[in-house]
């Protein structure tokens, strides 16, 4: 569980911080060098997930999909300076459920 979860990590660190560099780029008129390098890491976030032991796909990344989201709001109040209100963090309480029950539910 913790190889998974610092996987989880790594994915989401790499695809929100590639993410912000291209952002800077074309919307906040950065120098090209840093959406390349956004380019550069968003590859390596596709390739990091593929880490994963989980046998498919699509589980691994709805579930993947959650930890986005709670790591993009801790994102948004670390580096962005936004607070998160009360339902930022009901809103990212559900999603880490939600992981929960695809990775970790019981199949036959």
């Amino acid at each position: 569980m913790l190889v998974t979860t610092l996987i989880f990590l790594l994915a989401g660190l790499a695809e929100i911080g590639g993410g912000y560099l291209i952002w800077l780029w074309l919307r906040e008129g950065k120098p090209i060098y840093l959406g390349l390098i956004g380019g550069i890491v968003l590859v390596l976030y596709g390739i990091i997930a593929t880490f994963q032991t989980f046998p498919t796909f699509g589980r691994v990344y709805a579930a993947y999909g959650g930890v986005f989201i709670v790591l993009s709001v801790l994102w948004g109040w670390g580096i962005d300076k936004e607070t998160p209100d009360l339902f930022d963090w009901i809103g990212a309480a559900i999603c880490l459920i939600g992981v929960s029950v695809i990775l970790w539910a019981p199949r036959h």
